[in-house]
């Protein structure tokens, strides 16, 4: 039996969906909700930042997320995007397809711009976080 375009759609949508939450739970990331995983994503792409209900439509299987989203999510997952998406193979490595990816870095460059994205509330607390952190490497 063929299945129409729609219903094949319907079933990679699905089929994704199944594979992100199996990944989200070994990585200990299941627990928390849409909001949560939203942030988490998007501390770790640098790109337009996803919304809640983006994630929401991933998780529930009624969206698919653009390749350089599932390609980021495959690397925080430590899976290929090849497999997050269709379910073909492990392929590449996430230490791998990290050093190549753009959509994926821990640069200065990157650090700074999502530093400057924060709000000054943030920013505080996380400026507090690095005095705290330089005085316990100071007692060793």
């Amino acid at each position: 039996m063929l299945l129409s375009p729609a219903m094949a759609l319907n079933d990679e949508k699905q089929g994704f969906s199944r594979r992100l939450r199996d990944r989200l739970k070994r990585a200990q990331a299941h627990a928390i909700g849409p909001a949560a995983l939203a942030r988490e994503f998007n501390l770790r792409y640098d790109g337009t930042p996803v919304t809640v209900q983006a994630v929401r439509k991933w998780l529930s299987g009624n969206a698919l997320p653009s390749q350089d989203k599932i390609r980021a999510l495959a690397l925080w997952l430590e899976v290929s995007p090849q497999w997050l998406r269709y379910g073909d193979g492990e392929g590449a490595s996430a230490r791998a397809l990290r050093q190549e990816s753009p959509a994926y870095r821990a640069d200065s460059a990157w650090l700074g711009k999502k530093y400057e994205a924060l709000s000054d509330t943030h920013k505080k607390m996380i400026v507090e976080l690095i005095i705290a952190l330089l005085r316990l490497e100071g007692k060793r």
